[in-house]
Parts: structure tokens; sequence; C-alpha cells
């Protein structure tokens, strides 16, 4: 059955939306051999073949040809066969065209739906895969919706056809930003996940990942590699703190990172809405580390435990308190930064050592 109207509307589709002819076609193949079977009880095998050359479709029912029928559906009985098609064995399978007149009814049905079902699931999986090769990026995206009962804030992320919408979760964002309607921010893709209803993009404001990134964006040395972050703690909205490292001895690791006047740090302290950023310098000595992870508070002594990822700091007694940070934020955030438990002391108390 010629179907010059089915082939055309798959040309327009791989031209404008660079969606594969072949995807499409395996979708109404697959549509129609399913609608005859559902129409005609028994029938097992259908095919269809495809002439791309003469944009030209062909249903045909295959059946065995056997001694005794017990399913007219796919059986055929070898008197038959050789009434028909002359040399035929038992065993043989044979095609049977179908009737052009029931073919065009049944491909007049499904074949609107099909493509526009076929349209869409390759839609959604172009889409994935757009999303999903920018996982651990930062992408930019529009606010369209707030939900002031769960705390939930839609927002579009890309562009035209591949773009889709995407919720920031409450536990993701920054308690103290204000996402208002067509906000454009910056977003970090933690994940992407297949969905029926599309992909599911997982997005952050208070991911670590999201400073890493913002710094590469900023710092040159960092984005070539020279520069190395080596890790980050974070308590999104209130302070950060991220170790770096120089591959390159005349590189100065924290001064690439601050910039001239401090303009790249003062850029992403502004993109982080005020976010305080603690530069340190990464090192493999362990006491080193953790006494440049505790700035801006000065360390006398590092004395690490003989067994586990524990140590004890000794500070002067007037800066027990910049040591520990408000509500103990300090160390808890050089904690995480050197994966070491860091119990600080004043110089003062006889159980220093």
């Amino acid at each position: 059955m010629k179907c010059d109207e089915i082939f055309a509307a798959l040309a327009m589709l791989e031209k404008e939306r660079g969606i594969p002819q072949s995807f499409m076609m395996e979708k109404i193949v697959q549509a129609l051999t399913t609608a005859y079977k559902r129409d005609h009880e028994g029938v097992e095998n259908v095919v269809v073949d495809v002439n791309e050359e003469r944009k030209d479709l062909r249903m045909y029912v295959q059946k065995e040809v056997v001694e005794e029928v017990e399913n007219p559906g796919s059986q055929m009985s070898i008197e038959e066969a050789k009434a028909k098609y002359g040399r035929a064995e038992v065993g043989d399978f044979v095609k049977i065209p179908v009737d052009n007149v029931e073919f065009g009814r049944i491909a007049a049905g499904n074949g609107k739906q099909v493509i526009i079902q076929g349209l869409r699931e390759a839609e959604r999986g172009m889409v994935y895969d757009e999303f999903n090769s920018k996982q651990h990026e930062i992408l930019t995206g529009v606010v369209t919706r707030t939900d002031p009962r769960n705390g939930n804030v839609s927002l579009r992320i890309g562009n035209g056809a591949e773009s889709t919408e995407a919720v920031l979760l409450p536990g993701e964002q920054v308690p103290s930003e204000t996402l208002v309607e067509n906000m454009h921010v910056k977003v970090y893709v933690v994940e992407v996940r297949r969905a029926t209803k599309g992909p599911q993009v997982l997005i952050s404001r208070t991911h670590p990942g999201l400073v890493k990134r913002l710094f590469e964006l900023e710092v040159p040395e960092i984005f070539d590699g020279t520069v190395e972050v080596k890790s980050i703690a974070r308590e999104a909205g209130s302070r950060t703190k991220m170790a770096v490292w120089s591959n390159d001895e005349a590189v100065d690791p924290i001064g690439a990172c601050v910039g001239p006047k401090g303009q790249r740090v003062g850029a992403i302290v502004e993109e982080l809405r005020g976010e305080k950023i603690d530069i340190v310098k990464y090192s493999e000595d362990p006491a080193e580390f953790i006494a440049a992870a505790l700035a801006p508070a000065e360390v006398l002594d590092v004395y690490m435990a003989e067994e586990g990822k524990a140590c004890r700091c000794i500070v002067p007694d007037d800066q027990l308190s910049l040591a520990i940070g408000k509500e103990g934020q300090n160390a808890r955030l050089a904690a995480r930064l050197t994966g070491y438990k860091i119990d600080i002391k004043p110089k003062s108390s006889e159980s220093a050592v």
C-alpha cells in the first residue's frame, strides 16, 4: 500500500526535530502488527515489509504448513498450501498478503496516533540524553512556579524543544534565599533519571558541586587543571570551606581563586547571595592541612591520634571561640573538609596535651 503521507511526515520530523525516520517507522510497524493481532484472534506472526525507495508498506500473515490445522490464525493445511502455492511441505512457512483495503483501514486508524506517541517518546529520549550529558554541571533555570504548601520551586531549564521542568525541593534550596517567578537562577544538576512523563532532573542550590563549578567558570587555573579543588565542605547560605592545591609551584592556588582585588571570589559570593567562602591550601600532611582548615583561627599545634582519623588542635586562648566558630560551624566545616575528627583546646588548658 502506498503510504506517501506517512513517509513525508517522518521525513519532516527528522528534518525539523532530529528524530530518525527509522525510530518512528519501527513504532508504526509495531503498532500495525499489534492492531492486526487484536482484530484477528489466533494470529501469531505478522510481518510488515517497508520499502523506503517506493514509499510502500506491505503486511503479511505468516502461517505454518501442517497436516492438521489446530489454529487457523497461525496454521495452514498441507492441502490448502499446495493448492495455493504449488510446492509446499509440512513445516514450511508461507506469507499471506493482507488485503490492501483492510491494511489501509488499520493504518489509517493507528498511524496518526502512533506518530504522536512515538514523537513524544523520541523527544523525551532526546531531552534525557541532553540533560544526562550535563550531570554534575551548572545550568541556568527560570523560576516558573513556587508552591507555598510544600515549598517546592519549579524551574524551566534548557532551551526550545530540549527544555524540561525541574523541581527544586526544599532540602536543595538555600534557607536564606527567596526565589520568585521569572527569576534566573543557577542550579547544579545532581542526577538525571528516566520517568514515564519524561526525564526527571534532580537539581540543587546547596550541593558543594555548585561551588566547585562556579570556581571553574571564574578561575581559568582551575578550569585548565593548574589549580585543583581537593575538597569542599559547605553549609549553604552561610559558609563554605574549599581546599585547593597547585600543580605549578609558580601559581599560588589561593591567590588564583581570590583573583585581583578579590574579584573572582567576589563574583561567586554574589551569585551565592553573600555566602562566606574560606579558601585554604591543601597539604598531604594531615596536621598542616587541619591547621589550615581551621582558618581564620591560628593553630599552635596539632597532635594526631595514634589510631583512627582524629586529632587535637591547640589554639591561643583568645582564639578558641574563633576556631570553634558560631554554633561550632568553623570546627564542623574543618572536620568535614579534612575528614578528621577535631578536638580544639586552648593553650592554657591543663588537658591540652
